[in-house]
């Protein structure tokens, strides 16, 4: 994978490139144009090189299983692991002479580069029995507790995709996603949290570096999140625009210190403000989390802890360099490969990632009790039983395949951007197909499990019973759409898919 060209990316198991031919000669519907001027917006910048991810593999044990690793990481250490764990943790480290996992406090000093030293993925791993050992506490007050807010605060786990010049990590997508998993299966809702924050710190690359560094870079434990809003919109004034709306779903709000306002931009005369191509323009309004008013409205079956609650605006005035279009090519103002990657990727990435990490753990959790346990009028364990194995393996497979597909292909990307590639319209097709095939993928996997288990399954204190709401609350999220699979066999075929959520 070393050397890849900036075309990699159709070197994933599709042959994308003559199809996308077909499509255009159909002519390009108007999402296509929409990411056409974002790549276009791309060529001929400088880059700086990232992280490199090299394309050796790594024998893990696992009679011959192989996955990506870092060349310069020194050799594993698997340990006494569970059976899937051991090289998944060990594999692809964030920095480069890592420090011990005995020490995983890190103070914001040490964060000024993400290239001094730190070992994000055993930073995570540090946490997790912490964060594991608080789960319930994080369910039952639908909050991340203040101890533990610190803790992830001194880690620099809100600061994963936060770009360098503001004191972030600018984690490679492989690493960033290591992390992520590794949280996720200790507790899926703090690492939909941090995969929340991070997509949305990915921005501070848009603000005007001054302003950027008083939100961020000035303030180490900054964290910004943001939802949706169906009725809300900015009307331009003087100097910036008067806010008006209520916005929900946004992860992670109770402990963040900004909040993203996405809103339609209104002329004061009433009429949708357009941009050259006669597009709507939209931007997300940037305020400090004391100036809204909460609504609570976390009252769900899973992912109970992200507390991603619904707040308010009305008539607030909001200055224009606190605004951003999101993803908007002319506007960012870091030039690292991170930033020609879209914060929808990172979104997708992150997001899949909590998917695998709660399979994982619920299928280690498993295996655990089916050595043991012995149902009810049966006379052996439930890991004697056939169908039980043969239903195993097929998770087991099912769920590492996707999981390699999907590293596999930011990978590739990865490469290709650090050799001044863009990323393409065929590339981000891969990874929506990617990651929602992942995010099922472990869907399944945790349902054969909850359901070999039996009624042991239902209860509170069993592992797989809060993960498996979990899972199922994350399959109901935009980035688990099965709609998204329509989008991506319509381009396969040469039709005219709506690229919104690619």
């Amino acid at each position: 994978m070393a050397g890849a060209s900036a075309h990699v990316g159709n070197g994933l198991g599709l042959r994308l490139r003559r199809h996308r031919q077909d499509h255009r000669a159909a002519g390009p519907g108007a999402d296509h144009r929409r990411l056409g001027r974002l790549e276009a917006g791309r060529a001929g910048r400088q880059h700086r090189a990232g992280v490199h991810l090299s394309g050796e593999l790594v024998r893990d044990g696992r009679r011959g299983l192989s996955f990506p690793r870092d060349r310069d990481q020194g050799p594993l250490d698997r340990g006494h692991r569970p059976l899937a764990d051991r090289a998944d943790t060990a594999a692809c480290r964030g920095g480069r002479g890592g420090r011990s996992r005995e020490d995983p406090a890190v103070t914001l000093d040490s964060l000024e580069r993400a290239d001094t030293g730190i070992d994000y993925v055993a930073r995570a791993e540090a946490l997790a029995p912490k964060i594991e050992a608080l789960a319930d506490d994080i369910e039952r007050f639908r909050r991340l507790p203040p101890a533990l807010l610190a803790d992830l605060h001194a880690a620099g786990m809100f600061r994963l995709l936060l770009p360098r010049s503001q004191k972030g990590a600018e984690l490679d997508p492989q690493t960033y996603f290591r992390v992520i998993e590794t949280i996720a299966k200790a507790d899926a809702s703090v690492a939909w949290c941090l995969g929340q924050a991070a997509g949305c710190a990915m921005h501070a690359a848009y603000l005007d570096p001054p302003v950027a560094w008083k939100m961020f870079g000035s303030d180490p434990q900054a964290v910004l999140a943001w939802g949706p809003g169906p009725k809300v919109k900015a009307v331009a004034v003087e100097g910036g625009y008067r806010v008006t709306g209520t916005w929900s779903f946004a992860s992670g709000c109770r402990h963040a210190t900004w909040l993203g306002a996405h809103c339609p931009v209104y002329e004061a005369d009433g009429t949708r403000r357009r941009d050259p191509d006669g597009q709507p323009i939209e931007r997300t309004m940037l305020v400090p989390a004391g100036e809204v008013a909460w609504t609570d409205i976390w009252n769900v079956i899973g992912l109970r802890g992200t507390a991603s609650d619904a707040f308010s605006l009305d008539d607030h005035f909001v200055r224009h360099d606190h605004s951003v279009t999101r993803d908007f090519e002319r506007e960012c103002r870091e030039d690292g490969p991170l930033f020609r990657l879209s914060a929808m990727a990172m979104y997708e990435l992150a997001f899949s990632g909590v998917a695998l990490g709660i399979a994982r753990a619920v299928l280690d959790a498993f295996i655990d009790m089916a050595r043991n346990k012995v149902p009810r009028g049966m006379r052996s364990p439930i890991r004697d039983n056939a169908v039980v194995q043969s239903n195993m393996a097929q998770a087991e497979v099912r769920v590492r395949a996707a999981r390699l597909y999907l590293l596999h292909a930011y990978d590739e990307i990865w490469q290709a951007l650090r050799a001044g590639g863009r990323f393409t319209i065929d590339q981000r097709i891969t990874v929506r197909m990617a990651s929602t095939h992942a995010i099922h993928q472990a869907r399944d996997a945790v349902d054969f499990a909850y359901n070999a288990a039996g009624a042991s399954a239902i209860f509170d204190s069993h592992p797989m019973e809060r993960r498996f709401r979990d899972i199922h609350t994350v399959t109901q999220q935009l980035q688990g759409r099965l709609s998204h699979f329509e989008t991506v066999g319509a381009y396969i075929l040469g039709g005219d898919p709506d690229l919104t959520f690619v």
